[in-house]
């Protein structure tokens, strides 16, 4: 009788783990059409299982519903208020919402985006994503509404002690961003001699071709990219 008890609470049990890891496997192979009802299923009986909730409200990121994927995102801080990522990730969907309402309600939201990447640095200060927000969160507002030059080359400089690319790539993008072109190609090329990834030599090929109009050294950079391999 105990065997059959037993038998009777586990099943259940185990048909909801195995529900979870098909949706998950779904999500990391990017089925996001038919991890979604899986998953939505599953939080039914299990509405705090953290990694639901994320898996949910990056897909509805995916997918541009910022309002469901700000309701997950948002359920997670409370659920787990000390996890940097929770609020890196509802401060980019906010941010992500506030593109899409008028002005005059997308400058109401620009604080609680601010903070939620200050929160995320807080809870991590080693928490590289949430830099490079804030960084294009400075460039992108206008002065009048906490936009900052300064501001921006503050948060690149932390990047460079945490991850030297990254700061140069950083600061390359700043540079690119006010049309200082001649300072931004010494930026990225020393993010090419650190890191030597794909994404280096692409942000400088892209800086000759798109805004200095010298196609022969963007595929002088390419070529360097292909012998390297």
């Amino acid at each position: 009788m105990k065997l059959l008890l037993s038998v009777f609470f586990i099943f259940p049990l185990f048909l909801f783990s195995q529900s979870f890891e098909k949706g998950e496997k779904l999500y990391i192979d990017k089925k996001y059409d038919q991890a979604q009802p899986i998953l939505e299923n599953y939080l039914k009986s299990n509405p705090s299982h953290l990694k639901t909730i994320e898996y949910l409200g990056d897909i509805a990121g995916q997918d541009k519903s910022w309002d469901k994927c700000i309701g997950y995102y948002k359920k997670l801080k409370t659920l787990k208020p000390n996890e940097a990522n929770y609020y890196y990730k509802y401060g980019g969907a906010l941010g992500m919402k506030s593109l899409e309402v008028n002005k005059f309600k997308a400058v109401g939201m620009i604080g609680e985006v601010r903070s939620s990447f200050e929160k995320a640095i807080a809870l991590n200060p080693k928490h590289i994503e949430a830099r490079w927000a804030l960084i294009e969160l400075n460039l992108q507002l206008p002065g009048i509404v906490g936009g900052s030059e300064s501001k921006a080359i503050k948060y690149s400089t932390e990047l460079r002690e945490l991850s030297p690319v990254d700061g140069y790539l950083s600061r390359g993008y700043i540079e690119e961003y006010f049309k200082r072109y001649a300072s931004a190609e010494q930026q990225y090329k020393r993010a090419i001699l650190i890191g030597e990834s794909k994404v280096c030599y692409q942000k400088l090929a892209d800086l000759y071709k798109n805004k200095m109009k010298q196609p022969e050294k963007a595929n002088k950079v390419w070529e360097d990219y292909k012998n390297k391999k």
